[in-house]
């Protein structure tokens, strides 16, 4: 078998409400998804939804080879971008690519993925996240009432503008999930997408946990301030969980080295065979894992291959558009199917006919860093939802309110 060649594909997410976090919002709740479909001699193809940045450049490392040696051509990829450099975009191309090989791989042998990758439970434990801060408070209950309809009960909320909103939302959900799960107490995380100093991170979570129990507080400080991580993890309860925008193992060893993360991350766009490597290293350091994304489709599959594998995000229950998955949601859990490969399929007919595309990036997508972002004194106008939220002093009850990522 060999590989001959790649399309690619531009869909999008409709989510049918606002979604952002901490640093903006899509106000409509269309979102963009990139999808590359690599093609073999056989008449098998792969799907890998991420970017194809720098596309060309990577997939002559992969050209004219078997698809089947996947770990080492995700190498060759790698070495193909020495120079440059493998991260942001360029990373998330050869996670795309990757994860296309897994599913080629998969499929040849007429097993899904999860299987062959050596899972035993097809079952993978979620938690829901809905992207939620632009969401009004019975928006954010309606929300919470159909994640808890499938099962979930622990959730993860956007936040890190103002205190007194995110104890108060984390509240609501709190209320949402017990009654679901008949008087069970729920788990709550926050998350804040790099809002936040070290000092902040500290006053904003110690004040949350005087009223409420977080199992985890996600990219407090910059994704790479390993001593700031460190620093937060040491003046809270919670864990500290982070990763998903670190792109190779280069970038986990300062955070493991410096006992900065309690929860170790990675995105779904950066590929199977990163997440392996990656849980592997967390493994050795006995750190759990959890993948992030919307249905992080490959990496649920690895998820059941690894022994430190936590809980999976739960984005929205829908795929994109034109895309088809075959697994559900229930009990709580994301259940994979048998379907060879990755089972996903995409209708590349309705994507090109889909009348809907995301608009272009401005200042207030969650895309864009706020250039204020962790230097606001006051909580003032909440830019993410254009609403007011009330102004809470420096010194006010030992608060500090700080803004500013998806």
């Amino acid at each position: 078998m060999r590989i001959t060649g790649y399309r690619t594909l531009a869909t999008v997410q409709e989510w049918g409400r606002p979604v952002g976090d901490a640093n903006g919002v899509f106000a409509d709740g269309v979102v963009p998804v990139s999808i590359v479909i690599v093609e073999t001699d056989e008449g098998i193809s792969g799907v890998g939804l991420g970017p194809h940045v720098e596309i060309e450049r990577i997939f002559a490392a992969v050209e004219g080879e078997d698809p089947r040696a996947v770990t080492t051509l995700y190498d060759r990829m790698l070495r193909h971008t020495f120079k440059a450099g493998h991260a942001g975009p360029v990373f998330g191309t050869i996670g795309a690519i990757d994860t296309a090989l897994w599913d080629i791989k998969a499929q040849a042998v007429g097993e899904p993925l999860w299987r062959l990758l050596g899972g035993r439970d097809r079952r993978v434990p979620a938690y829901a996240s809905g992207l939620d801060i632009g969401l009004t408070d019975d928006e954010l209950v309606a929300e919470y009432e159909v994640y808890a309809s499938h099962g979930l009960r622990a959730a993860k909320l956007k936040g890190g503008l103002d205190i007194e909103r995110d104890r108060h939302r984390l509240a609501l959900v709190r209320d949402v999930l017990t009654e679901a799960g008949n008087g069970l107490r729920p788990g709550l995380m926050l998350d804040v997408n790099e809002a936040w100093t070290r000092k902040q991170a500290v006053r904003h979570v110690v004040e949350i946990e005087r009223a409420l129990d977080l199992i985890w507080i996600e990219e407090p400080v910059r994704r790479w301030d390993a001593e700031g991580h460190a620093a937060v993890g040491r003046g809270i309860n919670a864990s500290v969980a982070t990763g998903e925008n670190l792109t190779g193992l280069e970038q986990y060893r300062p955070l493991i080295a410096a006992g900065a993360v309690d929860i170790v991350q990675m995105a779904a766009v950066w590929g199977v065979t990163h997440f392996l490597r990656a849980s592997a290293l967390a493994h050795a350091h006995d750190l759990p894992v959890s993948p992030i994304g919307n249905s992080p489709i490959g990496l649920l599959h690895a998820a059941t291959s690894v022994p430190n594998h936590l809980t999976s995000e739960l984005q929205d229950l829908r795929p994109p558009v034109g895309v088809t998955v075959d697994h559900h949601v229930e009990d709580g859990a994301f259940v994979l199917a048998d379907t060879p490969g990755l089972g996903v399929r995409v209708d590349e007919e309705r994507i090109r006919a889909a009348s809907r595309r995301p608009h272009a990036q401005t200042a207030e997508s969650p895309n864009v860093r706020p250039e204020r972002a962790g230097r606001r004194l006051l909580a003032g106008v909440d830019a993410v939802s254009a609403r007011k939220v009330p102004v809470v002093p420096l010194n006010s009850h030992n608060e500090v309110s700080s803004t500013a990522r998806h």
